[in-house]
């Protein structure tokens, strides 16, 4: 059940997400099959569009339904959060969900009646739990000035940043007034 395609230049839909997997359901609870993904660019709903998806998977049949279990990696572009260079960030997707069969009534994920798996709505919530917090060039990052809006990882611009927000004006005068000290004194 290994999907590998070659690089094109428009990514692929996301109807290759869906598995079909009746052999799996007419099967009886314990049965096991290994599968991997390695796909280029696809597009995985209409707000998301990754630059790769690959890792192994594993599907079990339980009494319930298909229980998905894997370890993917996604490829997402986007811009760093703090300086704003565009970047492809590789997010690791660790699924555990349990796809019902047949489908039961207020639960999200499930096997449709023709047999097929849309793997699509799960891989869209968890890429953005995994980018909710925005990504990041580098965990070093150090972002934009925010006077004259140079990235300071390339330059260091020489702005002065003693603007205090005047809600901490009172927490800067007092670590001005403090006395500099390197550590608590001890006495011998």
């Amino acid at each position: 059940m290994a999907a590998q395609v070659n690089e094109t230049s428009h990514p692929l839909k996301q109807r290759v997400l869906r598995l079909n997997v009746g052999d799996i359901t007419g099967a009886g609870p314990g049965y096991r099959q290994q599968a991997s993904l390695d796909m280029p660019a696809l597009q995985v709903a209409g707000d998301l569009v990754l630059a790769f998806l690959r890792g192994p998977f594993r599907l079990s049949r339980t009494r319930e339904g298909v229980l998905l279990q894997g370890e993917l990696l996604a490829g997402l572009r986007g811009e760093c959060g703090r300086c704003l260079t565009p970047m492809l960030a590789e997010l690791p997707l660790q699924l555990e969900e349990l796809f019902t069969y047949p489908v039961a009534s207020g639960v999200e994920f499930g096997v449709g009646e023709d047999g097929m798996l849309d793997l699509a709505p799960l891989l869209r919530a968890e890429v953005l739990i995994a980018s909710a917090n925005g990504l990041v060039c580098k965990t070093d990052c150090r972002g934009l000035c925010p006077q004259c809006g140079a990235n300071l990882n390339d330059t260091d611009c020489g702005c002065q940043l003693d603007d205090v927000d005047p809600r901490l004006a009172a927490l800067r005068q007092l670590l001005d007034e403090a006395p500099a000290t390197s550590g608590p004194e001890l006495e011998p």
